[in-house]
């Protein structure tokens, strides 16, 4: 296939060096308003071309949206305006919802098939790209019912060439689940660095004491907000279901150390350790 990613960073990037490797791929244009990621997609060789939107879209039999969540929502009924009933259309959004309900009345809407691989790093650009990245795992398709068995197959062909395991999910649950395992997850991490930034204000030693432990827990906050603002703005209502859940666990251990209720704080550390059995 002659394949269009928009957006040639992380996503976009590991996404165009796999499918080269499985040879899924025989030309791979780039598009992308970010000149210097063309420029150095070009030189890792992950994409053929750099081109503009429409010169992309009419020469291609997949176009694929790797851009904030935002943009794709902004982007995609204009991208379906360009396509055929012989090409399809995939994203790569870390919510599905509104992306979907942007073109719920689309003509086109059946060309259109929305995917998230369930990969990403806290790190961006072409150069961060890797063809490996989404092997083993989870690559999610919703609302699937939506799409032409065509265009649903071709992304099919897609997932099984970037060795994910699929799932089929309606979109309004992916985006339940995503706030629990993912975006709490980031909001987390964000909250903990600013503490940590804030405290160090008083203590330089802090940094040179971080163990891996530390950096393990915090390195989601190297996450660009460009990319998670739109996330946290487009799953607002579940991200903040999930958010309040966390506070209240959070007062859980505050007030059992306050009472000096050690029994207490076992009990929440034991209770937590059950997601042994689940996290292998």
């Amino acid at each position: 296939m002659k394949i269009s990613i928009i957006g040639v960073g992380l996503i976009g990037g590991s996404m165009a060096l796999k499918l080269r490797e499985k040879n899924l791929a025989s030309f791979i244009y780039g598009i992308d308003n970010n000149t210097q990621h063309i420029s150095d997609a070009l030189d890792l060789k992950i994409i053929d071309a750099g081109v503009d939107l429409e010169h992309g879209i009419k020469n291609s039999d997949l176009i694929i949206l790797a851009i904030p969540v935002d943009a794709a929502r902004k982007l995609l009924p204009s991208v379906l305006d360009l396509v055929s009933d012989q090409q399809t259309v995939m994203d790569a959004g870390s919510t599905k919802a509104g992306i979907i309900n942007a073109v719920k009345d689309h003509p086109k809407r059946s060309r259109f098939v929305a995917f998230h691989p369930m990969w990403g790093t806290e790190n961006n650009g072409p150069k961060s790209a890797i063809a490996e990245s989404f092997s083993g795992k989870a690559g999610v398709i919703c609302n699937k019912e939506e799409s032409a068995d065509d265009a649903l197959s071709t992304v099919e062909k897609v997932v099984n060439a970037l060795d994910m395991h699929m799932i089929y999910m309606d979109a309004k649950d992916h985006d339940v689940h995503t706030a629990y395992i993912s975006h709490i997850s980031h909001i987390t991490s964000y909250a903990l660095a600013n503490t940590i930034l804030e405290k160090e204000r008083e203590e330089e030693t802090i940094f040179q004491l971080a163990s891996s432990g530390f950096s393990s827990t915090v390195r989601l906050a190297k996450s660009h907000p460009e990319m998670w603002v739109p996330i946290f703005k487009q799953n607002k209502e579940n991200v903040l279901d999930v958010l309040n859940e966390h506070i209240s666990q959070l007062r859980k251990f505050k007030s059992a150390l306050e009472k000096e209720n050690y029994e207490y704080l076992e009990e929440l550390i034991t209770n937590a350790n059950r997601i042994r059995g689940i996290l292998r």
